[in-house]
């Protein structure tokens, strides 16, 4: 078989495969059905590529649950950022978190990049440097630079991005807490800001504000 023939056919099993799994997606497609797909697809950076490059939000959730972590250079993160605009404000905050949860924070190389985004012109980039922070103290991982940072949420929470905002929110969340050295200083803070105060959450969801976070969440834990 020739090399143009076998290089033919190689494009035309991945076409029939990327139609093949769109044709799976729908609007009633739920999280935990693409992650069944994602299940039997394994890694397929290729295929990966080809469903980001229709745009559509549920099969580039897809595809960042298949990416292969290897391939994701600096340039190619910003390619996936820069595209994340041309979605809702809904939609390009679950993108990116998706791709922090489950790509940069699978290899010490993306946890670093994640770590100098603090300061990125990029407000999504800025948004995973918070959530990342976030989600280690989530997880009980006391961490050396809360005073720190809750100094940078205090100066600069206010004017921030919505999307920063509550992943600033979030970290000064969990350091309230687990610290209880800094617990009054996160709820003056809630306190001050009145972030999320008065918004609804659904049934056995917490409270985003402040002071009501804290007292929930210390108290589940008897902390």
């Amino acid at each position: 078989m020739s090399i143009c023939l076998q290089k033919q056919k190689c494009n035309m099993k991945q076409y029939t495969t990327t139609e093949s799994i769109l044709n799976q997606i729908t609007d009633k497609t739920k999280l935990g059905d693409l992650r069944k797909i994602a299940t039997e697809i394994k890694k397929d950076h290729e295929l990966a590529m080809k469903l980001w490059s229709t745009k559509q939000f549920l099969p580039r959730q897809l595809a960042l649950l298949i990416m292969d972590k290897k391939n994701l250079t600096d340039e190619v993160i910003d390619g996936l950022v820069s595209d994340m605009h041309q979605h809702n404000e809904n939609e390009k905050n679950q993108l990116i978190d998706w791709l922090m949860a489950n790509q940069l924070t699978k290899d010490k190389m993306t946890i670093a990049l994640i770590e100098s985004w603090k300061d990125s012109e990029s407000s999504l980039k800025r948004r995973t440097y918070w959530y990342y922070q976030g989600r280690l103290r989530w997880m009980g991982k006391i961490q050396p630079n809360s005073d720190e940072l809750l100094s940078v949420i205090e100066k600069t929470i206010k004017t921030e991005e919505p999307e920063v905002q509550w992943a600033m929110n979030f970290t000064a969340g969990w350091i309230g807490v687990f610290e209880k050295k800094y617990r009054n200083r996160c709820i003056t803070l809630g306190e001050k800001t009145g972030l999320y105060k008065g918004k609804m959450v659904s049934k056995g969801c917490t409270p985003e504000y402040l002071p009501a976070f804290i007292a929930i969440e210390s108290k589940k834990r008897n902390l």
